[in-house]
C-alpha cells in the first residue's frame, strides 16, 4: 500500500538538505502580504520562463514596484516596459489587473477559493501562494511536477489533455500536505528542476527511485508521454516606418492579442494601399509559441499615412533616446537599435 506520509517526508528531508532556499522571491520582509506579493510576481514570471532568466527580471521589478499598491497605480506603460524581453505578455497584464483588484481589498486573501477570484491567479498559482507565501495547504502542478509525477506513477497519457491533469490535479490534492506544505511543494518544484529533468535525469540521486515505477520499469524516458509534433507555420507581417525628423512613429497593440499594450511599428494588411509604391526598410523574423512572424518592414513618408487609413489606436513619435522609456516587442527592439544607430 502506498505511503504518502513517507513520500512526503523524503521529499521534504530532501528539500532541506538538497533544494534552492536562497532564491530572491523566497526572502520576504515577514509580512505575509509581502510574501504573497513576491509569490504571486514570482510565479507568473516564471511561467513558460526559467528561474536563471527570471531573477534579474524580479529584482528589477520589486525595486520599481515594492509592493501591490505601488504596482496598481503604476502606468500600464511601465509595467510592459520592465516585462520587455520575458515575452507573453499576458502576463504582465494579468498582474497588473490583478494588483488593481487586491488593493481595493482590506488584506491580502488566504484561502483557495478567495485567491481563484484575482483576475490573472489559476490554481497552481493559488496553491503556489498558499504553500510559499503562508506555508499552507496549497496543491500544485506545474511542467516539474507534472513530470515527476507522472514517472513516480507511470501516468501515461496525452499532455495537458483534460483526462491527464484531472489525475495529476487528484495526485496533488492526495499527496500535499496540510503542514510543512512550503517545504514539500518546493521539494517537488526543486525536484523536477535539477533531479527529474526532462533529459538527462539523475535518477540515481532521486531520494524517490525507490519506489518511481517508470525507473522500476526502465521506461523514464516514456514519461510523461511525448506531444505529437506539429509543423510550426509561418504568418507574414507588414509593418511601417514613417519618420518625422529623427522620430519614428509607434502605436500602441491592442490588448489582448500578440503584443498587446506594447509600443510598435504600425502594422497594416499585406494589401493595405499604403504599400503601393513604399520602400522596403528591413525584415526581421520571430518564433511565437504557435507560429513564425515573417515581419516586413515598409517605408513610407508621414504625408502618405492616410488619417483615413490608421487604426483607432495611441500613437507617438518617439526619438531614439526616448525608446528606452517605452515597451517595446523585443524583435522591433533589436530591429531598432541597429537601423537607428548614430
Amino acid at each position: 500500500m502506498f505511503d504518502i506520509e513517507n513520500f512526503q517526508q523524503q521529499v521534504i528531508s530532501w528539500q532541506q538538505s538538497h533544494g534552492r532556499n536562497q532564491l530572491p522571491w523566497q526572502q520576504s520582509t515577514g509580512e505575509l502580504a509581502d510574501a504573497a506579493y513576491r509569490v504571486l510576481v514570482s510565479e507568473l514570471m516564471l511561467q513558460q520562463t526559467q528561474v536563471a532568466t527570471v531573477i534579474p527580471y524580479f529584482q528589477r521589478w520589486l525595486e520599481a514596484f515594492p509592493d501591490i499598491n505601488t504596482l496598481a497605480s503604476a502606468d500600464e506603460d511601465e509595467v510592459m516596459r520592465l516585462w520587455q524581453g520575458l515575452g507573453y505578455y499576458a502576463r504582465a497584464r494579468n498582474l497588473h489587473k490583478a494588483a488593481k483588484y487586491l488593493a481595493e481589498l482590506p488584506e491580502f486573501p488566504a484561502s483557495l477559493a478567495e485567491l481563484l477570484q484575482v483576475p490573472g491567479v489559476g490554481r497552481y498559482t493559488a496553491g503556489a501562494i498558499m504553500s510559499f507565501a503562508f506555508d499552507q495547504y496549497g496543491p500544485i502542478v506545474d511542467g516539474n511536477v507534472r513530470r515527476l509525477y507522472c514517472r513516480y506513477f507511470a501516468i501515461a497519457g496525452v499532455p495537458h489533455s483534460t483526462a491527464l491533469e484531472k489525475q495529476l490535479w487528484q495526485k496533488a490534492h492526495q499527496l500535499t500536505p496540510t503542514s510543512q506544505s512550503r517545504r514539500f511543494s518546493q521539494g517537488l518544484l526543486d525536484l523536477g528542476a535539477t533531479v527529474c529533468k526532462a533529459r538527462q535525469p539523475l535518477c540515481e540521486q532521486c531520494p524517490l527511485a525507490a519506489d518511481c515505477q517508470a525507473l522500476l520499469q526502465n521506461r523514464v524516458s516514456d514519461f510523461p508521454n511525448a506531444k505529437a509534433k506539429k509543423a510550426v507555420p509561418s504568418k507574414a507581417g507588414s509593418f511601417l516606418w514613417i519618420s518625422q525628423g529623427d522620430a519614428i512613429l509607434l502605436q500602441k497593440r491592442p490588448s489582448p492579442g500578440i503584443w498587446g499594450a506594447l509600443w510598435c511599428l504600425p502594422q497594416v494588411a499585406d494589401d493595405s494601399p499604403l504599400l503601393a509604391g513604399a520602400k522596403l526598410h528591413g525584415e526581421f523574423s520571430h518564433q511565437f509559441t504557435h507560429y513564425k512572424l515573417n515581419a516586413q518592414i515598409w517605408q513610407i513618408s508621414a504625408e502618405q499615412y492616410d488619417v483615413n487609413l490608421r487604426q483607432a489606436a495611441p500613437e507617438i513619435w518617439a526619438k531614439p533616446t526616448e525608446l528606452a522609456m517605452l515597451g517595446l516587442p523585443a524583435p522591433l527592439k533589436i530591429y531598432l537599435a541597429a537601423k537607428l544607430q548614430p
